[in-house]
C-alpha cells in the first residue's frame, strides 16, 4: 500500500499507546500501575458538568461556530484578563478540540514546508511530529549546562534562516522545569526583534508549586497590538481535570486567528457545542477545585521525589509544576525504551520512556495518581532494577519470582 511521505514519518503518540496498553492490561484484571499517565485522576468540576447536562437537556445540539461559540470566547477572554492582564476581544480568540489542536493550527496558519520550529528539549513528544505533518522541521533545543532550564543562548544558536517560530511549554512536560521569569523576557524581547512567531504553551501554568506565581508573558511584550506575534495556548484540560472533555484555545492576533479558525473550519468544524459548554462552566464556576488539585499535586511531588531519591543510582531534579518528574535511571538502563518495556513485563509498571522526550536514559514518571501507586509503583521498579533487591516480590497474591541478573 502506497502511504505519502508524511503519513510514513510520522509515528504513533508514545503516550496515547500506553494509555492504551494501560486500558488492555486492567481490563484482563492485571494489577497494572499506570505511572506514565497524563491526566489528573479528580473529577471535573460540578459547574462544568451541570453546564454540560443543562445544554443537552435543550435538545439543541447543533453544529459550533468554526472558532468556538460566544460564551466561551467571553470566558476566555475575561479568564485572560484575570491571568495576563490582556484584555482581548472575541476576534483574538479561537477555542479548539484541545490545546493540541490549537497548537495544530497555530502551526499550520504560520508555517511553510522547510521552515524550522525550536523548541528547548526535552520537549512534549508531539512538536516534532506536528511540525512533520506540515512538513516543517523540528529543531530541539538541549540545555548546553545539563539542566532542563534553557538560556536564551541555548534559542538564540539554533536560529537560522529558515527559522520561523519558538514554541516554550513551560511548566514544561516531561520535566516539571518552570523556567525563569528572566528566560521568558529574553525568549519574548529575542523574538520580537527578530521577528519570529511565539508559541507559549501554558496549559499547567497554574499548576505550580513552592509557592512560585504564573508567569506572564505579555508584561515583558513591546507589541501588544494586532502585529503581535505571541500565540497563548492553554485549555481546561489539566488544571480543571477535564482531558476528555478536549478544549483548547488560542489567543493571538486577528489575522493568525481568523487562519486559525479557516484552516479549523475545514478539518473538525468546531469543538462539540456540549463540551464548549462543559468549559464555559469551568471557567466561570467556583475555582476552588483547581487549587484542590495543585496542593494534591505537590503533595504527591514531594512523595515521589522522596522515594526517588532513596532509589540508588537514580538522579531526580524536583519538579516546579505539571504532574510530571523526569528521572535519569541511565545507570540501570541507557536505552530508556528496554528499560520500559522491562518495567511493563517484570512488574506492571507503565513508565514512559525519556527517549520520546529527546532524552534517552530517562524516564516520565507521573504522580497525578494514588499516594498508594506512586509508593507501590517505585518500590516494584526498585525492586526489579535493584540487584541487591529480595528474590521474590508479592503483587496482591500473585509471587513474582526475579529470573533476571
Amino acid at each position: 500500500m502506497s502511504l505519502s511521505l508524511i503519513a510514513k514519518s510520522i509515528k504513533p503518540s508514545p503516550t496515547l499507546k500506553l494509555n492504551e496498553k494501560f486500558a488492555i492490561l486492567k481490563e484482563k484484571g492485571d494489577p497494572v500501575i499506570h505511572l506514565g499517565g497524563g491526566e489528573p485522576k479528580s473529577k471535573a468540576p460540578m459547574d462544568a458538568m451541570l453546564a454540560a447536562i443543562a445544554h443537552i437537556n435543550t435538545g439543541e445540539v447543533r453544529y459550533a461556530p468554526a472558532d468556538g461559540i460566544p460564551a466561551l470566547k467571553q470566558a476566555i477572554i475575561r479568564y485572560t484578563e484575570e491571568f495576563y492582564e490582556r484584555k482581548v476581544r472575541p476576534e483574538n480568540v479561537i477555542a479548539s478540540s484541545g490545546a493540541k489542536q490549537a497548537i495544530m493550527v497555530a502551526l499550520q496558519a504560520i508555517l511553510n514546508p522547510q521552515e524550522e520550529v525550536i523548541f528547548p528539549a526535552p520537549y512534549w513528544v508531539s512538536y516534532p511530529d506536528m511540525a512533520r505533518l506540515i512538513g516543517a522541521i523540528p529543531v530541539p533545543a538541549l540545555p548546553e549546562d545539563g539542566t532542563f532550564y534553557p538560556s536564551i543562548k541555548d534559542i538564540t544558536d539554533r536560529v537560522g534562516s529558515y527559522t520561523k517560530v519558538v514554541i516554550i511549554n513551560s511548566p514544561n512536560n516531561p520535566t516539571g522545569a518552570m523556567y525563569s521569569e528572566d528566560f521568558i523576557a529574553e525568549v519574548v524581547e529575542f523574538c520580537e526583534k527578530k521577528d519570529l512567531w511565539l508559541i507559549m504553551d501554558d496549559i499547567y501554568h497554574r499548576l505550580i508549586f513552592d509557592g512560585r506565581k504564573p508567569i506572564n508573558c505579555y508584561k515583558y511584550a513591546k507589541k501588544l497590538d494586532e502585529n503581535s506575534k505571541i500565540i497563548l495556548i492553554n485549555g481546561v484540560s489539566k488544571q480543571y481535570a477535564m482531558t476528555g472533555y478536549r478544549i483548547g484555545w488560542a489567543v493571538g492576533n486577528k489575522k493568525v486567528i481568523e487562519a486559525m479558525a479557516n484552516i479549523q473550519g475545514h478539518q473538525t468544524s468546531g469543538p462539540s457545542v456540549i463540551l464548549q459548554k462543559a468549559a464555559v462552566g469551568a471557567l466561570n464556576g467556583i475555582q476552588s477545585g483547581v487549587e484542590s488539585l495543585r496542593a494534591t499535586l505537590e503533595n504527591n511531588r514531594n512523595v515521589m521525589i522522596s522515594l526517588l531519591n532513596s532509589f540508588e543510582g537514580v538522579r531526580v531534579t524536583k519538579p516546579d509544576g505539571t504532574f510530571y518528574c523526569f528521572a535519569d535511571f541511565s545507570a540501570y538502563e541507557k536505552d530508556s525504551n528496554k528499560l520500559s518495556e522491562f518495567l511493563i513485563d517484570k512488574v506492571q509498571v507503565l513508565t514512559v520512556p525519556g527517549k520520546e522526550f529527546g532524552l534517552d536514559g530517562y524516564l516520565r514518571l507521573s504522580y497525578c495518581g494514588s499516594i498508594k501507586d506512586i509508593q507501590e509503583g517505585i518500590e516494584r521498579m526498585k525492586w526489579a532494577l535493584d540487584p541487591n533487591s529480595p528474590n521474590e516480590l508479592y503483587i496482591g497474591d500473585r509471587k513474582l519470582v526475579r529470573d533476571w541478573a
